[in-house]
């Protein structure tokens, strides 16, 4: 008996020291083995692993107010420090407990994992840590193999040894889908509950925190009962773990989950043509990369006035103001522009589908400008060399050497005054004038107003517009600035000043103010282009109740036996604002062109972006004569002359019937004579 307690007791001795060494051997075969992964992961690649936040970058309109964004990301980063510690909390919670102990593998959850594993002979349960998961939605693959898993352990040490955890939770709730479209938590937060992250309630954020697992099975818009039951898991492990006492568990459990999605950002891609030209500038003048605008999370202050670009956007949506087209739309761009400080407030560079950083034909237009070209290169030379508004130009078919223009109507007068010759588009007066001035004195003027000309339009054509490459609604608007600014420039910009994402600024606009003509010579333009809306070709752009000057242009389709047009221009200002405005197809051919059409075309848009975009504005005044007296002193001037020549005419009628009276009274007297005599 003695012997048999002896050896029972002995082999429990050695049971134990037997299970002390198994133990000891599983610790050191499992030191040995993270010792290995320490040892391998030193060389683990983590560089798709990105530690910014994905930050749009933001537009902001001449107020300062926020306009628009724009990204090259499917999301937009939280910084972790605006994240509330009940969403952190919750995640926490129900995906890795031990987040804070670890160094990026749960020993005690992988081995559970494993076990459950060889368990069920495959892979059922991932054990992941929210370092692992980290790499795994950012470096990784989905697939459930012993491979990948591996790849997940010697990544997740590589990543904790790099980044504080901090950090590492900052990419993860900025990257994690949380199902209906929603990456990130700011999407999240939008989509479920139409809030801004940091004003997320706790039983909000164990909701978010819940849907992780299982995205689409949890998504609450379709599986309530589903997404509540697992928000009360996840509300139960707070408890437990105690990031939350039980009086807060209770009443985050007794919450109603209501649901209520803002829809994606309001600013996201608002105002696109606007942003294409933000960014054409930013890339063209301050020598910045598309990708660097897209990234990078810049702050862009910009020229833009809201309600304006509103203006011209619902305007370019109304196709009952554009020529009628059939199976090509009919195109436009359109620039409205502040020509006291150069601010663009309002750009459209197109009609129908936007195509991000497409064709802008507000700004990267190339069209012949037409009659809207004469007051820049013939009547502002031709007031600055000395002509009045009421000298008499030639208005006759004649040639210029081989060139041979001739009015649009083919109405000739004779002669009419300058006034005259601009209100109702005279042709001919325009290359006659602009041949007595000199083709020099007209490159000059273009040059000094800022629009760049070729070798090629070194000829009188060049008076009516027909320029080699042509231009833009922004060189157009640029240029008739110096009108209503009594003479001086400033060069037309989007950029106010950019802010990179640490809050250094980057770039700044210089405003430089350019002297191109005289005060006494745009106050008589001005006089001029008030006739033209109000008395001549331009009085489709009239603007109830305010004072509006500009000038109409066309060109003609340069195809034989076809009448119609290939451009149609308004460009016009009042004393706040300039507006031009282009009509067209991109490629004119035999079945597209443009045929004029009451209530239609450039001077229609121009008038309804205008009336619009100055709406609630007071109305201002030129302070400069108009040309109906002069008009109404003609035409008296015109009465009298013809009453004068008429009354002569009568005078002489008589004078001559009286005349052949006498003749004849002197024939009879005379026959008398002779037959008294006879």
């Amino acid at each position: 008996m003695i012997f048999l307690d002896k050896v029972n007791g002995l082999f429990k001795q050695l049971k134990w020291h037997l299970f002390q060494v198994v133990v000891l051997l599983i610790l050191i075969l499992m030191l040995a083995f993270f010792g290995l992964l320490s040892y391998f992961s030193k060389d683990a690649d983590i560089s798709g692993l990105k530690n910014e936040l994905a930050l749009p970058t933001v537009f902001y309109d001449k107020s300062g107010n926020l306009a628009s964004k724009v990204s090259a990301n499917k999301n937009e980063g939280v910084p972790i420090k605006e994240v509330p510690n009940s969403l952190k909390n919750a995640i926490i919670a129900i995906e890795d407990h031990r987040f804070y102990q670890h160094n990026g593998v749960d020993l005690i959850g992988t081995a559970r994992a494993l076990f459950r594993d060889l368990k069920a002979g495959g892979m059922v349960e991932g054990g992941s840590t929210i370092t692992q998961q980290l790499t795994k939605i950012t470096i990784l693959t989905s697939e459930k193999t012993l491979k990948r898993k591996l790849q997940e352990v010697f990544l997740a040490i590589a990543v904790e040894r790099k980044y504080s955890k901090q950090e590492i939770l900052q990419m993860y709730v900025n990257q994690i889908y949380f199902g209906n479209g929603a990456y990130g938590v700011k999407q999240a937060a939008s989509k479920y509950f139409a809030k801004d992250v940091q004003d997320l309630s706790l039983s909000e954020s164990a909701l978010l925190a819940g849907i992780i697992k299982a995205p689409s099975a949890l998504n609450p818009y379709k599986h309530i009962e589903n997404a509540t039951a697992r928000r009360n898991l996840v509300l139960s492990e707070m408890k437990k773990q105690g990031f939350i006492d039980n009086g807060q568990y209770q009443q985050a459990k007794a919450d109603k989950v209501v649901l209520m999605n803002r829809g994606g950002d309001p600013f996201r891609g608002k105002y696109p043509y606007y942003v294409d030209q933000v960014l054409y500038e930013a890339v063209k003048q301050y020598g910045f990369t598309q990708d660097e605008l897209l990234t990078g999370g810049f702050q862009i202050y910009t020229e833009l006035d809201p309600k304006m670009q509103n203006a011209m956007e619902t305007t370019y949506q109304n196709s009952s103001l554009f020529p009628k087209s059939t199976d090509r739309l009919v195109q436009s761009g359109g620039v409205l522009l502040d020509p006291k400080t150069g601010g663009v407030r309002a750009i459209v560079g197109g009609r129908g589908k936007h195509t991000f950083r497409g064709y802008n034909r507000a700004s990267q237009l190339k069209a012949q400008p037409g009659s809207s070209f004469k007051p820049i290169v013939v009547y502002t030379p031709a007031l600055e060399e000395g002509w009045k508004i009421t000298d008499m130009l030639k208005d006759k078919p004649m040639k210029f050497g081989s060139y041979q223009p001739s009015n649009y109507d083919h109405q000739y007068a004779g002669e009419v005054p300058m006034y005259e010759a601009v209100k109702e588009s005279k042709n001919v007066s325009a290359v006659w004038l602009l041949n007595k001035l000199g083709i020099e004195k007209g490159v000059d003027a273009v040059k000094r107003f800022g629009i760049p000309l070729d070798k090629e339009d070194d000829n009188l054509s060049m008076a009516l517009g027909g320029l080699h490459k042509g231009v833009s609604p922004l060189n157009m608007a640029e240029a008739f600035s110096v009108f209503p600014n009594k003479g001086s420039q400033i060069k037309a910009h989007v950029i106010k000043k950019i802010v990179d994402s640490k809050g250094n600024l980057v770039a700044e606009w210089k405003e430089k103010k350019i002297r191109v003509t005289s005060k006494v010579v745009t106050d008589n333009m001005t006089t001029m282009l008030l006739g033209v809306v109000e008395e001549g070709t331009g009085k489709a752009a009239q603007i109830p109740g305010r004072e509006t000057a500009g000038k109409t242009g066309s060109t003609q389709v340069p195809i034989k036996g076809i009448n119609g047009l290939k451009d149609q221009w308004f460009v016009g200002y009042t004393p706040q604002l300039v507006g031009a405005i282009w009509v067209g197809y991109d490629k004119t051919d035999t079945d597209h062109y443009i045929t004029p059409a009451s209530g239609t075309g450039s001077a229609v848009v121009f008038r309804t972006v205008m009336e619009e975009a100055l709406k609630g504005t007071p109305s201002q005044r030129f302070n400069v004569p108009h040309i109906a007296p002069l008009i109404e002193k003609r035409k008296k001037e015109e009465e009298k002359s013809n009453f004068q020549e008429h009354f002569n005419n009568e005078v002489q009628k008589w004078e001559d019937r009286w005349n052949k009276q006498i003749e004849k009274w002197n024939k009879k007297w005379k026959n008398k004579g002779k037959g008294y005599i006879d």
